[in-house]
């Protein structure tokens, strides 16, 4: 399997990720998600997150709650559309 430098669902660093990424049905870790995005093998977004254009929203969200500059939240985002999960 490729082994990816960034979440293919919401474009976080995996290398940064505090659990090493998220996890798999059978406990391992994921080479592709984030421990944000990905647990037990289902995806932690809610349902209506089914787009990148909502992902990017909800990102966007989640940053400013934690701090982070509206701006520099969008621009962390922007690669949303071109990862794989949202890839059509």
């Amino acid at each position: 399997m490729k082994e990816y430098k960034f979440c293919q669902s919401c474009g976080f660093p995996l290398k940064k990720d505090k659990k090493g990424g998220g996890t798999e049905k059978d406990g391992s870790i994921s080479k592709k998600y984030c421990s944000m995005c990905y647990e037990n093998g289902v995806f932690l977004t809610p349902p209506e997150i089914d787009t990148a254009k909502k992902m990017q929203k909800f990102c966007i969200q989640e940053m400013k709650k934690d701090g982070m500059n509206g701006f520099f939240a969008w621009m962390a985002t922007r690669s949303i559309p071109n990862l794989e999960r949202w890839k059509q």
